[in-house]
């Protein structure tokens, strides 16, 4: 299912722990991170699609987590023309995700990468905060920048202008950058 720009709707999961560092899912098979993240189904929501993710990805269920937020709006990125499919170079960009910000009520045993037949993911970290960043695949770095930033408001993180590593994303990211959290979401203010 594509939007008529030829972006697939898309849920992108930042899960944190009590001392609010990252899930960091290493992709079966390769030597690339990500945060777990899944196409949106024809009718469902958001947010029961990212519920659905985070079971297939992860092996978690909504017992095990508590919303802290989401992004406001779609986050965007393309994906470079080489690594898309010969049939769908002229209808496909990339992905359109809403980030949801999860905190981990469950335990770390509580993960288990292979819930499912299909695996995302076979091993897992914690990591700070920031550090997807640095080790996202290029075209995915600007969204990963603009989620991150928009939901650190939620998070006692340290904001990345403080660390020198990270000091330019400040100045990408407009001051006024919307946040909504998940009760102003349920009750439509």
């Amino acid at each position: 299912m594509l939007d008529r720009e030829g972006y697939r709707p898309n849920v992108g999961i930042v899960l944190v722990n009590a001392r609010n560092e990252v899930f960091w899912g290493k992709r079966i098979r390769e030597h690339s991170w990500q945060f777990p993240q899944g196409g949106i189904k024809k009718g469902e929501t958001p947010e029961e699609a990212m519920y659905r993710e985070l079971h297939e990805e992860v092996g978690l269920l909504p017992q095990h987590v508590r919303i802290l937020g989401r992004t406001r709006d779609w986050l965007r990125y393309d994906v470079p023309r080489r690594w898309v499919k010969r049939q769908w170079r002229n209808v496909y960009r990339g992905q359109k995700q809403i980030w949801f910000l999860l905190r981990l009520v469950g335990r770390d045993s509580d993960v288990c990468l292979r819930a499912t037949a299909h695996p995302e993911f076979d091993a897992w970290r914690w990591a700070q905060y920031w550090v997807p960043l640095d080790a996202v695949i290029a075209f995915k770095r600007r969204v990963y920048q603009l989620a991150l930033i928009e939901l650190s408001r939620y998070l006692d993180v340290p904001p990345p202008h403080t660390q020198p590593q990270y000091r330019e994303l400040i100045e990408e990211i407009p001051p006024d950058f919307p946040v909504v959290s998940p009760l102003e979401e349920r009750h439509g203010r």
